[in-house]
């Protein structure tokens, strides 16, 4: 099958096979069986500028299937490093990923077009570079949730299923993500361009990275050590945020920290349900690396890689270099200690950070921790205790009155901001999810999907969780964390 030339499904301009020839390799897709599109991104079509007629067309499923590589497409798989779990290894890549290309979108924006779970690449090593069609739905649901709370992140432009099983514990059905990120740059890229020893090629990695996602930074007198600043400014945003919804990525290693500040590679991240800063999920994290509450610690950690391997860009004297690198990974705690407390001020109805706001957080953190308060409910209930002294957010304590006294001096607190109770409650609405995807339910869904090859209960949570702060009468199950379980929960990288 060939595409129609005359109007064609993606119009690419790819910058990344122009400029940086050594950081890919081109190869194709493995073709589809019996591919059938699953789900469609219609909104992220349209904001990409997108034909949503030709890609849910019979050609368009050929295209996202692997089945045809579209005109002007310029498939690879991309090269990078990484340090998994502290270990680094010199040369990982797209093992299971494939870039297509580039789009610009309405606003001018250019986006990277992906299939992930398409096929061996060169990269692959012993893998098969296959997805299984659970872990496609995760993300799609995940990240869509993501974007849906103002999280930046990869989006889902489609699910396919390939008719094909792929061998994992048990044979599974198999599918293929079409990921939309702003790029797929990661630190384990510039990792990589470490490893080639060619302070050149890094410049040029580096020049072009700016260029994409920081052009302000271009100019400055020393562009290189700006861009390591802009870009520990961009992660610790990204930090705070996933702090102040619960979630939990799973696997921090380098080689999933996007450089630009999107939240990338769904594998086995999940949401907390009880406030435990000790959550673990993912069943290979087996010392807890990962868990909630090192997030931030891992945030400097990786971004402290990809200092090293701005070293010889910094500046030409070695010492210098790592001086000024140093005084800037310095800012790295206070910078996301700022962003999670602006964060977690809105979540309580503050809209000024103040001397003593800080305490009142971490008070009412504790006490949750204490009394196993869910998250999620709590911070969606606290804006009716204000408006209506609601008895609700009681019921989420073992001894009420411990909330209770933190309560007297939240209200005190917020008197002294003057605003009106209803633009709080209002604000808090705003920033305080209803629902989430409930680690439970994805897994209902996902089961349903897979096993019984019924798309509705991944309908239906897709729709809850994409408008995540209306509450709806009858969703109420989708709000409520898990019955208790003798099993803890756990998660798989799964692709």
């Amino acid at each position: 099958m060939s595409e129609n030339k005359n109007n064609p499904v993606f119009t690419f301009d790819n910058s990344f096979s122009r400029c940086l020839e050594d950081f890919f390799i081109s190869c194709q897709a493995e073709p589809s069986t019996y591919p059938r599109l699953l789900h469609f991104n219609y909104a992220l079509a349209k904001d990409l500028g997108l034909n949503s007629t030709l890609l849910t067309s019979k050609e368009g499923l050929s295209i996202l299937s692997g089945n045809l590589a579209p005109g002007g497409a310029s498939p690879m798989a991309l090269a990078y490093s990484g340090h998994q779990f502290g270990g680094f290894s010199p040369l990982l890549g797209d093992g299971r990923a494939l870039l297509l290309g580039e789009v610009i979108d309405v606003d001018n924006n250019r986006y990277d077009i992906q299939l992930k779970g398409s096929g061996r690449t060169p990269f692959s090593r012993s893998g098969d570079g296959k997805s299984a069609l659970g872990p496609v739905l995760r993300e799609y649901l995940i990240a869509e949730f993501m974007h849906a709370v103002g999280i930046p992140t990869t989006r889902a432009l489609a699910a396919v299923s390939t008719g094909d099983m792929v061998y994992r514990t048990t044979p599974l059905p198999g599918g293929i993500l079409t990921r939309v990120a702003a790029s797929h740059i990661r630190i384990g890229t510039f990792q990589y361009g470490a490893t080639l020893a060619d302070n050149d090629k890094m410049r040029k990695l580096a020049d072009y990275t700016m260029a994409r996602h920081y052009p302000e930074v271009l100019s400055d007198q020393n562009p290189y050590l700006s861009f390591f600043k802009v870009v520990t400014e961009a992660q610790a945003f990204l930090v705070a945020k996933w702090m102040s919804v619960g979630f939990i990525h799973g696997v921090m290693n380098t080689d999933n920290i996007a450089i630009s500040g999107q939240t990338i590679d769904y594998g086995p991240c999940a949401f907390m349900d009880d406030y435990a800063p000790g959550t673990v999920f993912s069943s290979i994290d087996t010392q807890g690396r990962y868990a909630y509450a090192n997030q931030p610690l891992m945030l400097s950690w990786n971004l402290s890689r990809l200092a090293e391997t701005l070293i010889p860009l910094v500046h030409p004297d070695q010492d210098s270099a790592i001086s000024l690198l140093t005084e800037a990974i310095h800012t790295i705690a206070p910078t996301y200690e700022r962003y999670w407390l602006v964060e977690m001020c809105a979540k309580i109805g503050i809209a000024n950070v103040g001397l003593h706001d800080l305490e009142l957080i971490n008070d009412l953190l504790s006490i949750m921790e204490k009394q196993k308060v869910d998250f999620t409910l709590f911070f969606s209930a606290l804006s009716k205790a204000l408006s209506d002294n609601s008895n609700s957010i009681r019921k989420l304590f073992i001894d009420p009155l411990t909330y209770e006294a933190w309560a007297i001096r939240w209200r005190e607190r917020l008197l002294t901001e003057g605003s009106p109770e209803d633009d709080v409650v209002k604000a808090m609405n705003q920033v305080n999810p209803s629902y989430i995807p409930r680690n439970h339910k994805v897994e209902e869904a996902l089961s349903a999907a897979v096993d019984n090859q019924d798309l509705n209960p991944f309908l239906k949570l897709l729709a809850i969780i994409t408008h995540p702060f209306d509450e709806v009468l009858g969703n109420e199950p989708y709000a409520q964390a898990a019955p208790p379980s003798n099993s803890p929960y756990k998660t798989f990288c799964g692709t």
